[in-house]
């Protein structure tokens, strides 16, 4: 099965149970790159949530799950080999649903998150859930102390819609695999490929009734019951900081612990010896790529003054001939914007541009065709203070600012409420370096290496979010720290 219309229809899985919603409505699914509708989504009720969080915590407190690895590692596997043997089906529908490019699949649309689960499963399974510190005599009573590392328990897990596969897989396999069970609430833009996990949950693994659910309410008063229910002890969360904001005080009465992956500002560094015209073009690349929709992107190109102009020039360049594509097509780059929602969003940026004295060398206006097209765009004429340079605007937009040195790179490269990720290049590779020390991002790339693999953490400085996901320390997130002492 290659395409995605032979795909059952979208359901809630709640309790072991693929089921719609509790009043039976529903809302449409449409693509981005024409507007159609191409499937329907049960619209959760409180009552379906409600259901959802029982089940996770009886799962939690009353099933094996927590306390049975093998169970674990056997689930995710059958997890995992479900997804490879439905690959093809799950990427066209990631295309038709996301408006991803298909070129992605190989990458952050399907492979390296699939890859991921697959990683966190073999590490639960040689994992050291206990540590002994030997023998000590605190006032004097000699004690052996052992700590444990154990599941936090109940994890609402609450997802974007721009590499959603990518996001869903990182929240939900080092949750799962450490003995947790999860409630995943996708956005309402993208409910199928969730949907589809818990589908595959359902038919394919011997996971007991409750340990994973799926719930999609398009009402954000019904969602936010995960961040406030007592019975949920964990939020994950990854989107936009001021929703990330908006959670973790939702869940500070309850003490919740939360984990946030939120916006960036990106700034890719070139350094006066760097190759500016191979940055440039990279970068604008870059910014192209799923139509902008990443929040790690670099979407802040920061170039000697001297080569300022040659910089904007070649990123325009590289613009136009990248343009826009249907994502279907293998050569398509950039994408749709999600909705018209953020097609609007991004054309409010290019008014904002244009009213601060901003220039556009290409782009600057939405595409006039059915679907959600924005122009890959590049300003020229601001400086770091501008909102196009503060602000996460999540379209394929580049904004192009002029530094004075390796110090004034720096500065500007940190003078952002954010800190996720970026990039330094530099003919000297210890000159790069201790730049890259001097950044307060999660992530950096220097000289072209590449951050993203699923034994790398990932996550932000700043209001770029709270906790790291995947790598070690994305799976030790969702466990808690015990010490026991017993007498010696």
């Amino acid at each position: 099965m290659s395409g995605f219309e032979a795909l059952p229809a979208p359901l809630q899985l709640i309790d072991g149970k693929l089921v719609g919603a509790a009043d039976g409505a529903s809302y449409p699914i449409l693509n981005p790159a024409d507007g159609s509708e191409i499937g329907r989504a049960p619209d959760s009720t409180a009552e379906d949530v409600d259901a959802a969080i029982a089940a996770a915590r009886r799962a939690f407190d009353e099933s094996e799950w927590a306390g049975d690895r093998d169970l674990r590692v056997r689930c995710l596997r059958q997890l995992h080999q479900a997804l490879l043997d439905e690959a093809d089906s799950f990427r066209a529908l990631t295309t038709a649903e996301v408006g991803m490019p298909s070129f992605m699949m190989t990458a952050a649309g399907f492979d390296v998150p699939v890859e991921g689960l697959k990683w966190v499963t073999d590490l639960v399974e040689t994992y050291e859930f206990e540590t002994d510190l030997g023998v000590a005599s605190p006032m004097g009573i000699p004690s052996r102390r052992t700590v444990r590392r154990e599941p936090v328990g109940v994890v609402a897990a609450i997802t974007p819609w721009n590499v959603p596969t990518q996001i869903n897989l990182a929240k939900i396999g080092p949750a799962l695999a450490a003995g947790c069970t999860v409630v995943l609430k996708p956005a309402p833009d993208t409910p199928w490929v969730a949907a589809e996990l818990g589908r595959l949950v359902a038919e394919h693994t011997d996971m007991p009734a409750g340990v994973f659910n799926v719930v999609m309410p398009r009402s954000n008063e019904v969602a936010a019951t995960l961040t406030t229910d007592p019975r949920v002890d964990m939020v994950s969360f990854t989107g936009s900081t001021g929703v990330g904001k908006a959670i973790m005080a939702a869940a500070a009465p309850t003490l919740k612990k939360v984990f946030l992956e939120l916006g960036g500002k990106s700034a890719a560094i070139a350094l006066d010896d760097a190759d500016v015209a191979a940055v440039a073009g990279g970068t604008a690349f870059a910014a192209c790529i799923h139509a902008g929709q990443g929040c790690a992107i670099t979407t802040r190109l920061i170039v000697p003054r001297d080569r300022y102009d040659e910089a904007v020039q070649v990123a325009a360049a590289t613009m136009e001939s990248i343009g826009v594509k249907d994502p279907a097509d293998p050569g398509a780059i950039c994408g749709p914007v999600i909705s018209p929602i953020q097609r609007e969003r991004v054309a409010a940026y290019f008014d904002v541009a244009t009213a601060e004295g901003g220039t556009f060398a290409t782009g600057g206006a939405v595409v006039d065709q059915p679907g959600n097209w924005v122009q890959p765009t590049v300003v020229a004429g601001l400086d770091n203070t501008s909102r196009l340079a503060q602000e996460e605007i999540f379209g394929p937009v580049l904004v192009v600012i002029p530094h004075d040195g390796d110090d004034d790179a720096v500065r500007i490269a940190n003078e952002s409420p954010y800190g996720l990720s970026g990039s330094v290049d530099s003919g000297s590779l210890e000159r790069a370096k201790a730049v890259a020390a001097r950044i307060r991002t999660g992530t950096l790339a220097v000289n072209g290496g590449v951050w993203f693999s699923p034994d790398a953490p990932f996550g932000g400085y700043k209001q770029s979010g709270l906790g790291r996901e995947m790598g070690v320390a994305g799976f030790e997130e969702y466990l808690e720290t015990k010490t026991i002492a017993e007498p010696a």
